[in-house]
């Protein structure tokens, strides 16, 4: 899938939170990863995409390198230097430096290093026999990772590393189903399970916290890249890649394939196409002039014998990087791999052929190129620009690294930097494109453009972005601009904050971009000694080391292209006609033999990929039991005062064993005295509060004072169903009760919480809201990123609407952040531009609803996570807080929202049933693929929803769905959603090939679950599996602050510890008849209704089989 950047969704669409380390981040990078069609959040479309493409796609993660100390370069400390490494006892290390010292016959220990950053003990060994190398971590982290990394260079646009990356894990030699990946899915613990394919690199990695199920994926994994079942089966090769599909000589003849229609996904996407091309446009003499992912034009020149080919020359060992890290045995490690790498040989030609090439800077003056995009019919006839440069063609030293990194945060890091807020004030376009540095291949390089600029405008847009260059070479950069930069990226490196994402996998790509090119592993995850240096050199001569690189690197450097997209109306139109030419051209050419082989090979296909796997193929799946599974539910630490020290406020603290020094805050403000009808401008006036500047405060000030002090600032809405006063947890809510807050959310050192609590009040009653060209911009920009984001994440989209028809909470998100959202955001932007008096009055009205004296503070919570050095540290300046925020302590109570209905409440349900009527509605938007929903109420309000129902849905998305939207549909991704607290249940599909076709799918469940409970009673480890898989999704990985943040949610919402030790105890004692039941739920599903993103023909198509439904054009 492309792309790039709670609780764990069992399929997190888009991309992937894989870029690198915090030392690297890509923008412009094309990596494709294996999805499970995963759903999540929208923006990964909307993102700048990185050409990531994964097996099961996850949430792009992005962090920088460095950092600095404060507003001055000589004789001081950042406060990202005060933050602390969790201390661990004399016996553990001790420990972690034996691992240094083990040995293995079949090995040589290439090198050993420390890590001392991040207390990671590495050895890199090589095995004698077949070559292989592997870099062997040892850490603290219980959350372990094993990866496999190949270096895959790509000739041409055929996809084959992509198609490739989905198929080895299709069946293999020792592990015989069709597809064990879906059965890890099904039935494993783990906390990461996926691939994907760069340009240049092709990653399989899994991870989990429990010791069995770890090595139970590493067998998995390792069997399937060296002895895959795709290399001799061609079906693989078909169903993953591409074939031609024929059910009757009547019939036209088309193309399927999953890597085929999710590349017809990306090829929809002009922000995808506009990151293609400018890649392409830099590199015409190496490997990332093709598309590793593939162009769906080319992918049918693929044939089996190629792809085959391809396995044979780049998966020996000796073209591998293995990687482990974690806390468990290292001798084990080096044993279990050399049961796998014993079996092979040296292979003197692996490296050398896969070696990448470096492209030379040869254009000696810059290139400029012009492509389509798909535009739709009421899209103005606005182009795109981007200006991009290869940096580097000789490798840079580690302190040029990090300060090429510091330099992209000075351009484009913030809102306030002057490269991107140049042309964001421009006027010239109205949102920003490329993204600044991408350097996690072999060489960097660095773009930048805008879009909907107009065609008269495109020359000055190019003209401000090279003037604005020169400008910076010429003057520099002030200390206050890079004492806050360094800062920001000093922070993240020590904080090292990867979420629920695993750390020891933001190693393994941290590492890879050295390792990859045959350099030390351990090279790039180092930045103590780099980054003193660096702040050395700043402290002699300032920003001359900045302006130095970008006249080195950008402004005398003329390999540059300037690439343009122009809008075409028809575009979609003409490919699908072009498609539909050379299919029946095709057909022509085939004799009625070859007509009747290719029905006989869709038909045996068809019949394979609904075949059950035979019950001693299963058994070849390693998997867990029921009792390795922990019973209890996990709790994390609380601590809730009301009223603390008579402020009025309610104090929220969780205290940590360690946070590493560092406080995570979060202050939040209740909004119900504002109506409904001001709901859509809490997103604008979250910005505002960020961007226009505070107090006496403009906005590079405020963005310089943020990242100069904090970790972060960020303002975001909550809005949130609650459980009401008395209400049984285990029924189905109405939705009546919710409670909504404004959340300002910083991490700051303990030392610099003061700094943390002035910026939080500040922006909370002092944001400059006067900004009309700020607001403006913002408008502009929203109303891209919305557009980009239906057309390319139309899944989500899908389902925020089916859920608006259902629940007063479903209909405020759509209405603020779902595809009715666009048109208020349209009608904004006209209000700002012609009526700005208005808009800025209603934002000023906003603010004084929320800060009424009277209410205020009863409305105002403050959490608080950090260990008990930082609790008691910050406790002066949380009090100074507390005292200095407006309202009065003693005011009136805000009335109680867990016994009363929100005043919200009313309006929206007499809003819903014209603006979120129940009926089956098509959004149309230029695209070559579908986004199908389908959704309803599974239990109404007041029935008792069982924990089973967990279960059964997490079967559906990873076991009926998988089978029948995406492998046997050839869809990229089909998944369900179901609330465990509204009853609401919801189908999705995407990149789907298909519309009708998925929602018969959809109404064929009942049939599957019926029949499946059948099996279940037959095969009790089946079940366990599913129960299995269901429980490994509630126990991920979590970080400091996501433990706090989640305890805290927890708790405003009013879920009880025992209800949550109730529903785990639940799904955990599920049966076959618990489907039986769900079954009957989605057979009378109540007021079920779809809602689909396609294109119009595809709508048409739809109408034709049935289908029919009311049309709106989006974009």
């Amino acid at each position: 899938m492309y792309s790039l950047k709670s609780t764990r969704i069992a399929a997190n669409m888009a991309l992937l939170a894989c870029l690198a380390m915090a030392v690297r981040r890509g923008p412009a990078t094309t990596v494709t990863a294996f999805s499970l069609a995963s759903f999540s959040t929208r923006g990964a479309a909307a993102s700048r995409a990185n050409g990531v493409f994964s097996l099961s796609a996850s949430h792009a993660r992005k962090s920088s390198p460095l950092a600095f100390f404060g507003r001055q370069f000589h004789k001081g400390t950042s406060s990202a230097s005060s933050i602390t490494t969790l201390k661990q006892s004399t016996a553990a290390v001790a420990d972690l430096e034996k691992n240094l010292e083990v040995t293995h016959p079949a090995y040589e220990v290439v090198e050993k290093d420390i890590v001392t950053e991040y207390g990671a003990y590495c050895t890199l060994y090589r095995h004698k026999k077949s070559g292989a190398e592997l870099l062997s971590v040892s850490s603290d982290d219980d959350n372990k990772v094993f990866g496999i990394t190949f270096r895959t260079p790509p000739s041409d646009s055929t996809g084959v590393p992509h198609i490739l990356e989905h198929s080895v894990l299709c069946g293999s030699r020792k592990y015989k189903t069709k597809d064990p990946f879906v059965q890890l899915l099904q039935g494993s613990l783990q906390t990461f399970l996926n691939a994907f394919t760069y340009p240049d690199r092709t990653c399989y990695v899994v991870a989990s916290q429990n010791e069995k199920d770890f090595y139970n994926l590493i067998n998995v994994y390792t069997d399937a890249v060296y002895h895959p079942r795709a290399t001799s089966d061609p079906t693989v090769h078909a169903q993953e890649g591409w074939h031609l599909e024929l059910e009757d000589k009547a019939e036209p003849l088309t193309y399927k394939g999953v890597v085929y229609n999710e590349m017809k996904g990306v090829y929809s996407s002009p922000d995808s196409l506009l990151n293609r091309d400018s890649q392409q446009s830099l590199f015409i003499d190496n490997t990332y002039a093709v598309d590793s992912g593939g162009d769906p034009v080319v992918i049918p020149e693929l044939s089996f014998e190629q792809f085959a080919d391809f396995h044979a020359r780049f998966y020996h060992p000796e073209n591998s990087r293995i990687y482990f890290s974690g806390d468990d045995d290292v001798s084990r490690r080096l044993e279990i791999m050399d049961e796998y790498l014993s079996e092979f040989d040296r292979s003197p030609e692996s490296k050398p052929a896969s070696e990448i090439k470096w492209q030379k800077k040869v254009y000696t003056e810059p290139k400029v190129v012009k492509k389509p995009y798909p535009s739709g019919a009421d899209q103005p006839e606005t182009h795109m620009i981007q200006v991009n440069w290869l940096m580097n063609d000789t490798p840079l030293n580690p302190v040029e690294e990090l300060a090429m990194n510091i330099l992209d945060h000075l351009l484009m890091g913030t809102t306030s930097s002057i490269l991107r807020k140049t042309l964001m004030e421009s006027g010239l376009g109205s949102s920003i494109t490329g993204g600044g540095l991408s350097d996690e291949l072999l060489q960097a390089t660095f773009s930048v453009g805008l879009k909907e600029v107009q065609p008269e405008n495109v020359a000055a847009a190019e003209k401000l972005i090279i003037e604005t260059l020169e400008k910076a070479a010429e003057e520099g950069f002030d200390e206050e601009a890079i004492a806050a930069s360094m800062n920001t990226i000093e922070f993240q490196m020590r904080e090292f904050n990867t979420g629920s994402f695993p750390k020891g996998l933001s190693f393994m790509l941290g590492s890879m971009t050295k390792w990859l090119y045959d350099e030390s592993p351990t090279a790039a995850l180092k930045f103590e000694e780099p980054l003193a240096e660096l702040k050395a050199t700043i402290a002699e001569s300032g920003s001359k080391i900045f302006q130095d690189m970008i006249k080195q690197y950008i402004v005398h450097n003329t390999h540059r292209t300037t690439v343009e997209m122009v809008p075409s109306k028809t575009l979609e139109e003409e490919q699908l006609q072009a498609e539909k030419d050379k299919l029946a051209k095709i057909k022509e050419s085939f004799s009625d033999a070859e007509l009747d082989d290719i029905i006989t090979k869709t038909k045996e296909l068809k019949a394979l990929q609904a075949s059950e796997d035979p019950p001693e193929a299963r058994a070849t799946i390693p998997s867990l039991e029921l009792g390795d599974l922990k019973r209890e539910v996990t709790e994390y630490p609380i601590a809730v005062n009301e009223n603390e020290n008579d402020t009025g406020i309610t104090v929220v603290r969780h205290e940590l064993v360690s946070t590493s020094g560092i406080a995570y805050c979060n202050f939040g403000i209740d909004l119900s005295g504002l109506s409904l009808e001001d709901a859509p401008l809490l997103g604008l006036y979250s910005r505002v509060m960020m961007e226009t500047g505070a107090g006496e405060y403009d906005s590079v000030g405020l963005s310089r004072r943020i990242g100069t002090h904090t970790g972060g600032v960020s303002v975001q809405v909550m809005t949130s169903s609650v459980k009401g006063e008395g209400e049984d947890e285990d029924l189905a809510s109405d939705g009546t009760k919710m409670i909504t807050k404004l959340v300002i959310r910083g991490k700051a050192t303990k030392d610099k919480t003061e700094e943390l609590f002035d910026i939080f009040k500040l922006i909370l009653t002092d944001a400059k809201f006067d900004s009309q060209s700020k607001v403006i911009e913002m408008l502009k920009e929203s109303k891209v990123q919305l557009e980009a984001g239906i057309q390319g994440s139309g899944h989500s989209f899908a389902n925020t609407r089916l859920k608006a028809r259902y629940s007063v909470a479903g209909y405020i998100d759509e209405k603020t952040g779902g595809i009715s959202a666009l048109s208020t955001v349209k009608s904004l932007l006209e209000q700002a531009q012609n009526d700005w008096p208005t808009l800025l009055g209603r934002l000023e009205n906003m603010r004084k609803t929320i800060l009424a004296a009277n209410t205020c503070r009863d409305g105002m919570f403050l959490d608080i996570t950090g260990d008990s050095v930082v609790q008691e540290t910050i406790k002066p300046s949380v009090d100074a807080f507390l005292n200095s925020l407006p309202g009065d302590a003693n005011g009136d109570k805000l009335p109680n929202f867990y016994a009363e209905d929100h005043p919200w409440v009313a309006q929206a349900q007499k809003e819903m049933a014209e603006m979120a009527p129940i009926i089956d509605e098509g959004f149309v938007v230029p695209t070559q693929v579908s986004y199908v929903g389908k959704g309803g109420r599974a239990y109404e309000s007041g029935e008792k929803i069982p924990g089973s129902a967990a279960v059964v849905s997490r079967w559906l998305r990873t076991g009926y769905l998988w089978d029948h939207v995406r492998v046997m549909g050839g869809a990229y991704g089909g998944f369900c959603t179901f609330g465990p607290s509204s009853g609401i249940f919801t189908y999705l599909s995407y990149r789907d090939p298909n519309l009708a076709k998925t929602i018969d799918v959809y109404d064929a469940t009942y049939h599957a679950l019926m029949a499946v409970a059948d099996d279940f009673e037959k095969d009790p480890d089946a079940l366990a599996t599913a129960i299995i898989g269901t429980v490994g999704d509630m126990d991920g990985a979590l970080s400091p602050d996501q433990k706090g943040w989640l305890a805290f949610n927890r708790w405003i919402v009013r879920e009880s510890p025992e209800h949550r030790q109730k529903y785990r105890d639940a799904i955990m004692d599920t049966k076959a008849e618990d489907f039986r039941a769900f079954a009957q739920r989605l057979k009378d599903l109540k007021d079920a209704s779809v809602a689909v993103v396609s294109s119009k023909a595809a709508f048409e198509a739809a109408a034709e089989a049935g289908k029919t439904m009311n049309l709106q054009d989006v974009v």
